[in-house]
């Protein structure tokens, strides 16, 4: 289904928002961008809960699946760039995939955040002081992740490259919510335990 608002276009299919802004929108400032990065969202358990509960917020979040907008991968860099611009507070939002993100964000980033619009000195910056956090579900128990553990590294420094990137555009990096533990523990208690950690961290940005 197709709805349109003014000069903002949503694409709805099976519940879930996929977005493009056209180049006259000029976006809400008010609202929070919650950029979803999952490959396989239906079948996600935590991750499609959380957007369950964003969901009964229209009017204070707007959710933007890059795997549902980009299918194909072939991500249009001028579109995504007017959505960054109409928002203050932007939230990255996925599983933890080999220690970091999966695939299409990391293809976002080296497309999306070019020269001459995310940094360089003629760019202006157009991250600049906006609030960026991630949000990331992690299929581990915490305690693995410490020096020591079984995975050696903290999840803060496993996403310092994630820190580095924002920085390095001026962005406002608020740093990260994780839930671990979701592979081993995926009962509806579990998950929903998740949910006043994760919307307080949103709604605290």
């Amino acid at each position: 289904m197709l709805v349109s608002y003014n000069w903002l276009l949503t694409y709805e299919i099976t519940g879930y928002l996929s977005t493009f802004v056209l180049q006259n929108y000029t976006g809400n400032m008010n609202k929070t961008l919650i950029i979803i990065t999952h490959p396989n969202l239906q079948e996600s358990l935590i991750n499609k809960r959380w957007i369950e509960e964003l969901q009964k917020h229209p009017d204070l979040y707007h959710i933007h699946d890059l795997y549902m907008a980009y299918p194909d991968e072939q991500i249009d860099i001028e579109k995504e760039q007017r959505l960054i611009e109409a928002y203050d507070k932007i939230v990255f939002q996925f599983p933890l995939y080999w220690f970091s993100s999966p695939p299409l964000l990391k293809k976002w980033q080296d497309e999306v955040l070019t020269y001459g619009w995310a940094y360089g000195s003629k760019s202006g910056y157009k991250m600049s002081g906006k609030k960026v956090a991630l949000v990331i579900s992690a299929g581990i128990d915490e305690h693995e992740y410490v020096a020591g553990g079984k995975y050696q590294y903290t999840l803060k420094e496993l996403t310092t490259p994630f820190e580095l990137t924002f920085k390095y555009v001026r962005a406002d990096y608020s740093s990260f919510y994780a839930y671990y533990g979701i592979e081993l523990n995926a009962t509806s208690e579990w998950i929903e335990q998740s949910i006043p950690g994760y919307m307080h961290f949103i709604q605290s940005l």
